[in-house]
């Protein structure tokens, strides 16, 4: 059995990426480098990127675990094959991440070779039907899709009024508020909380500079209760630190130091809002019984 695995190599130049995926003896498999190449030349972000990387280390496990074949040999019959692989494995993927995977590599089949996997919509192909944008009028467009495992429908269910103020209570800190306060009414994300610069907050224009996926920029309008959030915690809370990273760590050895993805995990566990870790910010808060704003304010009160 041949044995692989995935290595990043942050020296890499930057028109390429840095994931490599290598087998046992170290050397780099070229088939599958030369599509995270591409990928990272078009721009895709080093997450999605790492994610696509993971997804075809899987795929060439499997390819490859009785030997090394070609990638010019896969058919839908042995895409279905590989699928059985993943649902008779232990611990078993879920649907989502299988069709993850399926999606990442037909792109990679056609990339390298210019078509869709032989035989995928004969055999393994669905028919649904898409809505017409151009209005109700016109028939809708059938779309052929290939192989696809079907996602259970989430039920998401909004926290009661015990956890609404149980969440609020568990905050002591102004840099707490103010981060809950970006993720909940400004929809960030806790990847784009921890890389905001202090240049960002653009305090008196009432404005928030945010690089997401991709590194694309777009500006936000800061409400005047997160204004004043912010304000607390940059005039009375935040070390004097030579420091760019708006939200830094408040005590302990690291100090004034960025905070880190593990610290942010600790302090979703240590406060409340791991209660809402697995569900949509503004769903989560879908209560009539709290006012938006009564218990934020409150607590800004000095």
């Amino acid at each position: 059995m041949y044995y692989f695995r995935l290595v990043r190599r942050d020296s890499a130049p930057a028109s390429r990426s840095p994931f490599r995926l290598v087998d046992g003896g170290g050397r780099e498999v070229a088939w599958v480098n030369d599509f995270l190449d591409t990928q990272r030349l078009r721009g895709l972000a080093l997450c999605s990127l790492r994610i696509y990387a993971y997804d075809l280390l899987n795929f060439t496990r499997w390819w490859c675990q009785s030997s090394c074949r070609s990638l010019s040999e896969l058919h839908a019959e042995l895409l279905a094959d590989s699928v059985r692989f993943q649902l008779d494995s232990h611990p078993q993927p879920t649907p989502q991440t299988i069709n993850h995977r399926l999606t990442a590599l037909r792109c990679l089949y056609r990339f390298h070779y210019g078509h869709d996997i032989p035989g995928e919509q004969a055999r393994l192909g669905h028919t649904y039907r898409r809505r017409c944008p151009h209005g109700s009028h016109r028939r809708p467009a059938r779309v052929t899709a290939g192989l696809r495992l079907r996602q259970p429908s989430r039920v998401v269910i909004p926290l009661s009024t015990e956890e609404v103020s149980r969440f609020w209570r568990s905050f002591r800190s102004f840099r707490d508020l103010g981060i809950i306060a970006l993720m909940l009414f400004d929809g960030l994300r806790s990847r784009e909380i921890l890389t905001l610069q202090l240049e960002d907050a653009q305090i008196g224009d009432a404005q928030l500079r945010v690089h997401g996926k991709g590194n694309k920029e777009r500006l936000l309008p800061l409400p005047e209760e997160t204004l004043l959030v912010l304000r607390h915690y940059l005039h009375s809370e935040r070390p004097l630190v030579n420091s760019a990273t708006l939200f830094v760590s408040l005590k302990g050895p690291k100090r004034g130091q960025p905070m880190s993805p593990q610290v942010f995990v600790l302090f979703s566990a240590t406060t409340g809002a791991g209660l809402i870790c697995s569900k949509p910010i503004p769903i989560a808060f879908a209560t009539p019984s709290v006012p938006r704003w009564c218990v934020l304010e409150s607590s800004c009160r000095p």
